[in-house]
């Protein structure tokens, strides 16, 4: 069940209700909304709890998730227009009491509408007290989808699969750790989603005869998602021959003791397939308890969570999807029978269109095994072929590939109910798109699907960091594709969804009218739809289309307006003109310029206005690609007071000045505006940002023009600052900011009134100690070596410096943190060999001089230089003309790129010393040097023992 919504508005109406002064007039009207919501709120709790699956309560969850978000509404509503105007002194009340007629009625409208809201949750109260949640069978009527699902996938370990491929490897690793006795390892993992081929991967360890010859007891048991302890150890003690009738009268802490004892007695290995979480583990393992044994355990399971919490020395092992290659051998042997006759041939077209079919599939088994038995039964007939390689993904989700959907729907059935809403909205995101992951914590906050747990006294977590637990979760559950990692922190930088987990989300979201995904082939759809609440729009249509006025996201994928469709609503006697301009006179060229522009105006101005008067609940708009908008920002989007995230970034204006309008949008937690200006390189923002105290990221232009200057002492709640400078901001602005994660200091920066004799006796610059990366660009000037020495100073936990500055001069090395996992320098220009003050961080693991960062001629790493150092990488260092790496210097270096360096003669001798080299890469550097790093060359014996070395472009 989705509680995001009803929790959602019961807290924007505690806020509300924290000023009691502030609810005169409505305040009966909102205990009693609170009172119905609450009851709504635990009828969801009851209904999942039990894993009610009835069409009438899936059916109540929508509309009472829309009751929920109209509710919310209606409270931000009296929030922003009337409360707000309660606050302040003599002042405030003779601008009330000017219009105070104007406030009256609104404070009636907004009655009326709570009254409503009300009247329509009891209705469906009324209606769902008729269906008693407590009569229904578990999971509805009869059997549920999901104990279904787990009894048609039950797996029984006689039975084996022929069709198998690509998992020798695996056998080949698992195998060693199961019978490596000197290893402390007990429990030994397989992970991965749904349908990856985990039980088949266990049934081929549990028949290999070195598992069968080095055992003494083999037990392969079942686990699912309803797991009972009790039926799991008996089912262990009867496959082990040795169930009693006594046993099954004893309790479960005598059934325990009596497995614990016989695994510390025998050597077993059990397999327990299936577990599906840390619950269940913890449940089970007072069996597994023995500490002197030699007995292993071998489960499979989509979470990775488990592995940790089983054994502190376990073994974890992800299986992967299978290669191009694998699946395309996988699917020859399911969808043409005949292959492995003698002088069989495939069909050519037949071929050609498999190959492009099993593409689909990407790399899952059971989805290709699938695909090719459909395929089966329709060979040779290429007809037939050809209308499943016409919708291949309707084929999968039919009934012949009902096994399929079912197995992955499992996941989605296992998810607790605040992980769901956040997996359904992981739906508006394009097929193959990878996934930012601050971008959609930041969505996720602003929609309210996740919030923080302050309020819960879980030491006081801040929304961000809930939903990145929300989002490791959904990674160990094997939901999500992890593509990239943060080199400090490790944490998910982004990700994907395998195409077939995608279309389970699509379809839950679907089925749950969670969102609705647009473009022109069904945008004319959306004008019969009156409720709809999310819209992404994955290519470019009109949103005229759009009716609904309690719309609240709108995201687009699509440029505003592509250019294709800017040609298209021109005449076309102007189009053919057009498109042989170079046959029209200039006065007439000029004359049809000055036409399309006016044409095109009227256009995107049009679309801006429908938006800011009919989208007035509006809380996310997204500019994903940017694109031509218009003359100018209208300085109407102050109607919409209720956005918490605006990105406009790449948005191209023909002014370069913002609208004071925004200062208007006092919710905003997201707001990106780095747009454009086809005018001026230079923006000018407003000072109205001071008026956002709930501010979280703020993201600048990248020039602010010389008329800006900004006051941001009052954002105390941010956490991401881009595009930060003294030029057009307050250095002094920056210690207020006490919760500050990230600063990206773009242009001057400079310290007023700096004592440079006496650095101690300047106040610091940052207070916040959640600061934990700092980036500083100046592409034109330079920063004042003591200014950032201090700047640094205040810095105590960064794990990630960027200098993109001349500075001439390193800091020096007390001025660093110790915590310094990942620093970039360029076009610093120092002069001399910052390796000696960098060897000293102790955390340091991946290090980058590029583009004059360094202008010596010589750099040395000394002896016991950069203890932890994994990743160096050395670009357009043009000056230097040696490098020394003595022995016993950068012991865990993996990676290692140079990259026009053209003046270096030779690699560093020591790295033949550095055994933890995986990859080298050299580039763009002279041949010279690459003949000598090419086996037979006179560096080769230094790099041998590297397995991947890559030569690039070197060619002169």
């Amino acid at each position: 069940m989705d509680f995001s919504a009803v929790s959602s508005a019961l807290k924007a109406i505690g806020e509300l209700t924290q000023e009691v002064t502030s609810l005169w007039g409505v305040d009966e009207q909102v205990e009693g909304l609170a009172s119905e919501l609450r009851w709504m709120q635990s009828f969801l709790k009851v209904a999942d709890a039990r894993k009610v699956d009835h069409e009438v309560i899936r059916t109540s969850v929508v509309e009472i998730r829309e009751l929920a978000y109209d509710a919310e509404d209606v409270i931000e509503m009296f929030a922003l227009k009337v409360a707000s105007k309660r606050k302040g002194g003599f002042s405030n009340c003779i601008k009330r009491s000017a219009c105070f007629l104007k406030e009256g009625c609104l404070l009636h409208q907004i009655k009326s509408e709570i009254e409503k809201i009300t009247a329509r949750i009891k209705e469906l109260a009324r209606q769902l007290q008729m269906y008693d949640v407590s009569k229904f069978e578990v999971d509805g009527e009869g059997p549920s989808s999901s104990t279904v699902r787990l009894e048609a996938r039950r797996p029984y370990p006689h039975v084996m699969d022929d069709n198998i491929v690509g998992l020798d490897n695996d056998v080949k690793k698992l195998v060693t750790v199961l019978l490596n006795e000197q290893s402390e390892c007990r429990v030994v993992s397989i992970c991965g989603m749904g349908g990856l081929g985990k039980t088949t991967l266990a049934k081929k360890i549990y028949h290999h005869s070195q598992v069968v010859g080095h055992f003494k007891h083999l037990v392969w048991i079942y686990v699912s998602q309803h797991c009972q302890k009790r039926k799991v150890w008996e089912d262990i003690l009867s496959e082990l021959l040795i169930l009693s009738e006594e046993d099954r009268k004893v309790n479960v802490e005598k059934l325990a003791k009596k497995l614990s004892s016989f695994f510390e007695e025998n050597k077993c290995l059990v397999i327990l397939d299936d577990v599906w979480n840390i619950e269940a583990w913890d449940s089970l393992k007072p069996a597994f308890s023995a500490r002197e044994t030699k007995s292993k355990i071998l489960l499979t399971s989509r979470n990775k969570e488990i592995v940790a919490d089983a054994d502190k020395n376990g073994f974890l092992y992800e299986l992967q999807e299978l290669d191009y290659n694998q699946s395309w051998k996988l699917f020859q042997k399911i969808a043409f029978p005949q292959s492995n006759s003698p002088g069989y041939k495939i069909d050519a077209k037949m071929k050609e269109l498999g190959e492009d079919m099993v593409k689909h599939c990407a790399g899952l088994p059971l989805a290709i095994i699938i695909l090719g038995g459909i395929l089966a039964t329709k060979y040779p007939s290429l007809t037939e072929w050809l209308k499943v390689s016409a919708n291949v993904k309707s084929y999968l989700n039919n009934n012949k590939g009902e096994v399929l959907r079912d197995v992955l729907a499992l996941s989605y059935d296992d998810l607790p109910p605040y992980l769901r809403p956040c997996f359904l909205y992981l739906s508006h995101f394009p097929e193959d798109y990878e996934i930012p992951v601050d971008r959609l914590i930041q969505l996720w906050v602003a929609e309210g699907i996740v919030s923080s747990k302050q309020e819960e006294g879980d030491e006081g977590q801040i929304a961000e960091d809930v939903a990145e637990g929300y989002l490791l979760e959904l990674a160990e559950r094997c939901m999500i594709q992890v593509r990239e990692r943060d080199i400090a922190t490790l944490k998910i930088r982004s990700f994907q969804m395998h195409d077939l987990m995608r279309d389970v989300c699509l379809s839950n979201a679907k089925q749950q009218k969670f969102l609705y995904i647009a473009d022109q082939s069904n945008a004319c759809q959306l004008s019969t739809i009156g409720r709809v609440r999310r819209v992404s729009a994955h290519k470019f249509f009109w949103i005229q289309c759009i009716k609904s006025p309690r719309l609240r996201s709108l995201l687009f994928f699509d440029e505003f307006l592509p250019r294709e469709e800017m040609v298209k609503f021109l005449p076309l006697t102007i189009q053919s003109y057009i498109k042989n301009q170079y046959e029209l006179h200039i006065p007439l060229i000029s004359f049809l310029a000055l036409f399309v522009w006016t044409v095109l105006a009227t256009k995107l101005r049009g679309i801006w206005k429908y938006m800011f008067n009919n989208f007035n609940f509006l809380r996310v708009l997204d500019y994903e690609r940017g694109g031509a908008a218009g003359c100018k920002l209208p300085n109407y989007i102050g109607k919409l007071i209720h956005l918490r995230f605006l990105r406009l970034r790449g948005l191209d204006f023909k002014s370069s000045k913002l609208p004071s309008s925004l200062g208007n949008l006092r919710c905003l937690q997201s707001l990106d505006l780095r747009i454009e200006s086809e005018c001026s390189n230079s923006i000018h923002v407003p000072n109205v940002l001071w008026r956002m105290q709930q501010l979280r990221h703020l993201y600048l232009p990248e020039e602010c023009n010389r008329k800006t200057k900004l006051k941001l002492g009052t954002l105390r709640n941010l956490q991401t600052l881009v595009n930060f400078n003294t030029k057009n901001c307050h250095v002094n602005d920056l210690i207020n900011m006490t919760n500050i994660r990230e600063l990206e200091i773009r242009g001057p920066f400079n310290i007023e009134d700096f004592n440079t004799k006496e650095l101690d006796k300047n106040p610091p610059i940052i207070q916040s100690k959640y600061l934990y990366s700092l980036s500083i660009i100046n592409e034109e000037g330079r920063i004042d070596p003591s200014h950032l020495a201090h700047l640094l100073l205040s810095c105590e936990n960064i794990s990630k410096l960027r200098l993109d500055v001349e500075i001439r001069r390193l800091p020096e090395y007390h001025y660093l943190c110790s915590n310094l996992a990942y620093m970039k320098l360029r076009r610093c220009k120092l002069g001399e060999d910052p390796m000696p003050t960098l060897a000293k961080l102790p955390y340091l693991s991946m290090l980058e001089l590029h583009e004059e960062a360094f202008i010596g001629k010589e750099m040395f790493c000394c002896g016991q230089a950069f203890a932890k150092l994994e990743s160096l990488s050395l670009k357009e260092l043009n000056f230097l003309e040696e490098w020394k790496v003595s022995e016993g210097a950068m012991p865990c270096l993996r990676r290692l790129e140079i990259q026009k360096c053209r003046q270096l003669k030779k690699l560093p001798d020591g790295l033949r010393f550095i055994a933890t080299i995986q990859e080298l890469k050299i580039e763009s550097m002279p041949k010279t040097f690459k003949d000598k790093v090419e086996e037979g060359g006179e560096d080769f014996c230094k790099v041998r023992h590297v397995p991947s070395i890559i030569l690039q472009d070197c060619f002169w």
